[in-house]
């Protein structure tokens, strides 16, 4: 706050205010998962802004969430690159024993705890999707291709 930088000192008042209004909800001080919860939420929130400010237009809006975002993101986990998600989602498609689309829920149950706040779920469900689709075609294909 002594640094004199507004814009962090408002993103990290906006953050601790959600994670005390979890806490006074839950009544009990919040865990590092619930806390790392907390801000893997107000991430998701300026994502979602900045992708309604670039469409109507507001690119300073859009630019300004965009900082905010760079802000949180050092109080998260490394983010997994892409060849590690694709690590974990071959693993979670075997540990689950998926074999199509119906099966998406439980991978990606099995997948949450591991990628909370380390990777957008967004992208994570794409590559199931793709992994289960896969898996699929080659079953109904019976592997003759």
């Amino acid at each position: 706050m002594r640094g004199g930088d507004a814009l962090r000192r408002d993103v990290l008042r906006m953050a601790t205010n959600s994670a005390y209004n979890l806490e006074k909800k839950n009544q009990h001080p919040l865990t590092d998962d619930e806390l790392l919860g907390v801000l893997t939420r107000e991430v998701k929130t300026r994502r979602e802004s900045v992708e309604a400010f670039r469409a109507a237009g507001r690119e300073d809006l859009a630019t300004k969430e965009e900082a905010e975002i760079a802000i949180l993101t050092e109080y998260l986990p490394q983010a997994l690159t892409e060849a590690e998600v694709a690590t974990l989602v071959a693993e979670g498609v075997a540990a689950t024993g998926a074999t199509s689309a119906r099966d998406m829920g439980k991978v990606m149950g099995w997948l949450s705890p591991k990628i909370r706040g380390r990777a957008d779920g967004k992208v994570v469900s794409g590559m199931v999707a793709t992994a289960l689709a896969s898996a699929d075609l080659a079953a109904h294909d019976g592997g003759t291709h």
